[in-house]
């Protein structure tokens, strides 16, 4: 049976092919399906990069999906590995801080995060601060 998401996601260009078709349309026809997508804070906004993957998952939510959003702020501390033939720009804590402030901000416009069935917003550093080098 045809699945409303789906075919959203087919008409605005969204998916090209996919693999089990029948068994992902069920799924979605008969559960709630939690999913996740994520962004490290380079900058204390959403760009352009952004809006594919988040408007996404947003429909997601529309039709009755859980989402999961989250913001990187264990791994932007690593730097941003966007100038590949440069060395990472490493921030500070507190740039990397900011950024995760600014960037929580934008994603409770977005998405509804409140009720039982709302988003759900995680910051890797939450675990990914626990780890020692060494561990």
């Amino acid at each position: 049976m045809a699945n409303a998401l789906i075919e959203d996601l087919k008409w605005r260009g969204l998916i090209y092919q996919q693999t089990d078709e029948e068994g992902i349309e069920e799924l979605l026809n008969k559960e709630q399906v939690t999913l996740y997508c994520g962004a490290d804070p380079t900058a204390d906004s959403l760009h352009i990069g952004h809006l594919l993957p988040f408007l996404t998952l947003r429909r997601f939510q529309e039709h009755g999906h859980r989402p999961i959003v989250l913001i990187g702020g264990g791994t932007g501390m690593i730097g941003d590995p966007s100038g590949k033939s440069e060395e990472r720009v490493l921030q500070t804590e507190s740039q990397v801080e900011a950024n995760v402030k600014g960037l929580s901000n934008q994603m409770h416009r977005l998405f509804e995060f409140g009720s039982d069935k709302g988003a759900k917003l995680v910051n890797n550093k939450d675990w990914l601060g626990q780890i020692s080098l060494i561990s």
